[in-house]
């Protein structure tokens, strides 16, 4: 018996502290513009536009995990697709919340004729700025490595937009 007293001491003890728990944020919802530059190496470069979607669920106070997906398109029906996932660590100061993240996935790069799919990781970061309630202006730059058509493609995306967190 005194050990279920001291476990239900512990539990409210504990419950205040567990209860301001439950409103931080448990994780955020991104939709915005990118812009990617890929680099096909030998000079060949080009500038794609689209959107990119990104989704994270908070498993610890500053720790998350991410799925991302973009597509970028540009001329000579050029389109590229990443589908990204991997932990992003954040932490909240004031109005801003920067973050870094490390994310893996596939990438498909699709032209006239011709269409490849390979493994692609980005490494980057970004700031949140938490505009009114739950409603954030995320600012974020990726380095986004493939390796489509027998090469690598060492590319930049930037993306903004707004983060919706819950």
């Amino acid at each position: 018996m005194p050990k279920l007293y001291r476990f239900a001491l512990i539990l409210i003890t504990l419950s205040p502290a567990l209860h301001a728990q439950a409103f931080l944020p448990r994780g955020n919802v991104f939709l915005g513009y990118s812009y990617n530059h890929m680099d096909f190496g030998q000079g060949v470069t080009r500038n794609l536009n689209g959107y990119e979607f990104s989704g994270e669920g908070q498993v610890l106070p500053l720790l998350g995990l991410v799925a991302d997906y973009s597509g970028h398109y540009g001329r000579d029906s050029l389109h590229e697709q990443n589908f990204l996932f991997g932990p992003r660590v954040s932490v909240s100061v004031g109005h801003f919340t920067p973050f870094g993240q490390i994310l893996f996935g596939v990438a498909h790069l699709g032209a006239i004729g011709s269409s490849d799919t390979s493994f692609a990781q980005a490494v980057g970061g970004g700031i949140d700025y938490r505009l009114t309630g739950p409603v954030a202006w995320r600012n974020q730059i990726d380095y986004l490595r493939t390796s489509l058509f027998n090469g690598t493609q060492n590319n930049v995306r930037l993306s903004t937009g707004l983060a919706f967190r819950f």
